[in-house]
């Protein structure tokens, strides 16, 4: 389950906007599709180096996702280190790729086209917007529940 953290909100929101400004998006492709944009940001790696970096197996994300087991040695499995450092496991991943996280589609209200940049984009906006609700919240109580004790 994603993880609201400042850096995550952040790409999730950098990655929309640099879809929106025109970057090359391609769903099939490893390195322009929806996680792969978002491995660019996080990584600043182009396309060609994600693809490189994994020997050009371009299996799709959630192919890796529902194979990943942390350790196994393979080269996918830093990026996808890389992303739960952030806050973004292979569940998310799955999710991203398709468009399906329910928190997503419930506040919108509509289904979303996984192949279309415009719906990529109004998701990962509305990711980070809620992300970033859950991170404001939580660090509220936080901060209550210390004031509390005192």
């Amino acid at each position: 389950m994603t993880q609201s953290t400042p850096e995550l909100v952040q790409a999730l929101r950098v990655t929309a906007q640099r879809l929106r400004d025109g970057a090359h998006y391609e769903w099939g492709h490893m390195g322009r599709c929806n996680c792969g944009h978002l491995v660019q940001t996080i990584t600043a790696m182009t396309s060609r180096e994600i693809a490189e970096s994994i020997d050009f197996a371009m299996d799709e994300w959630s192919e890796h996702a529902k194979d990943y087991c942390e350790g196994t040695g393979h080269k996918v499995d830093d990026l996808f280190l890389t992303l739960q450092q952030i806050g973004f496991d292979y569940r998310d991943v799955m999710h991203l790729e398709n468009l399906t996280d329910q928190r997503v589609l419930t506040r919108l209200g509509q289904h979303l086209r996984r192949n279309c940049v415009t719906d990529v984009t109004l998701y990962m906006t509305t990711l980070a917007d809620i992300l970033e609700e859950d991170y404001r919240q939580r660090h509220t109580v936080d901060i209550l529940s210390l004031a509390l004790t005192a």
